[in-house]
Formats: C-alpha cells, structure tokens, sequence
C-alpha cells in the first residue's frame, strides 16, 4: 500500500473511530455528521468523500477487512466437509469485529429501522463467499450454492442478532458456532 493509500485509510479509521466512540457515548440520533467531522478534524465535505451517510459510518466494514475475509477464504482448505469450514470461517469473520459490533447493536436497539443498512455490510462478502461455496460443490449446482450461501449468511446474522452487547465476545462465538452447526445440520440430507 502506497503512501496516498495509507493516509486515506487513516484518514476513514480516525472518521470512523470518532464516529462510533461519538456514537456509543450519546447515541445515534444525537449525533449529527457535523459533530463527527468536527470531532475527527475533518470538513463535512471530506466526511461524505468517505462515507455516503451517517449511517455508512457505523455499519461499513473496514476496507482491511475486507482483504481480510478474502484471505480467510484463500487460506481454506478444500478437503475439510464444507459446513465444518464455514463454521470456522464464520467464527474467524466474527473476530475481526469484537471493537465495533457492540456499537452497532446499540444502534440497532435505539433506530430499529437501521436493520436493511447492517444486514447490507454482509452482503459485501456474497459474491467472494458464493465463489468459495461453488468451488466445493462437486456437482457445480447453482441452486444449492444459493441455498447455501444465504442459509450460511441467515445462520451468521441470526446469531449476531442474538447476541446482547452486554454479554462476552465469546458468547457470540458461540452463537455462530452453534447456528451454523444447526443450519449445517439441516442441510446435510437432501429431503426426499
């Protein structure tokens, strides 16, 4: 990554860092845009180079993030049964978000109506996780790659919705582990 690069992403982290600490100290709807480019140093207008919306800023994932769940997906061996390794992959995707997932579901619990824009940053992961689940099809079926793509996908954000911020990080390892191991389970037999 070059310098331009570097400052860039600096520059999203510190929005982004002052955004969710604004956030989790006063809540949702008392915070304005105009605070957290004021907070974070920055003029409005850099603020929305970055981010489309206040809302963007505390649900967008981290652009390293990103390049850090398609190296999960790489490192992935291709003999393991898939829902054992997509278990696994969804309990290593759900570490990379221990400092921002508590905020966002205080945010959630104050603006309800915030559920499509969270469950959308999920969505950025379909395509490379779609590519991953057709590679381990030995049939190459695009209808079960879709069944299991989006029961993978409902199996993870059902156990992120669960899970109380108050309670330990490690219980929302446990609720993906046993959600996907229960989704897994499900789909292991084809119905006849």
């Amino acid at each position: 990554m070059g310098l331009r690069e570097r400052k860039k992403l600096e520059a999203w982290r510190t929005i982004r860092s002052t955004a969710l600490r604004l956030i989790s100290e006063r809540g949702f709807d008392a915070v304005s845009v105009e605070d957290i480019a004021a907070e974070a140093g920055v003029s409005r207008t850099t603020f929305f180079s970055y981010f489309p919306s206040k809302e963007a800023v505390a649900f967008e994932f981290d652009p390293q993030e990103l390049a850090q769940w398609r190296a999960l997906l790489q490192d992935e061996p291709d003999d393991r049964p898939l829902w054992e390794a997509l278990t696994d992959l969804f309990v290593d995707v759900a570490r990379l978000l221990p400092e921002w997932l508590p905020v966002q579901k205080r945010v959630l619990e104050q603006c309800p109506g915030l559920i499509h824009t969270a469950r959308g940053t999920c969505d950025s992961f379909a395509p490379d996780l779609r590519a991953w689940i057709a590679r381990r099809q030995p049939d190459g079926d695009d209808l079960r790659t879709t069944l299991v793509l989006n029961t993978a996908m409902a199996a993870f954000t059902t156990a992120i919705e669960a899970w109380d911020p108050h309670d330990t990080f490690d219980q929302l390892l446990d609720n993906v582990r046993d959600c996907l191991r229960w989704a897994g389970a499900g789909l292991a037999q084809p119905v006849s």
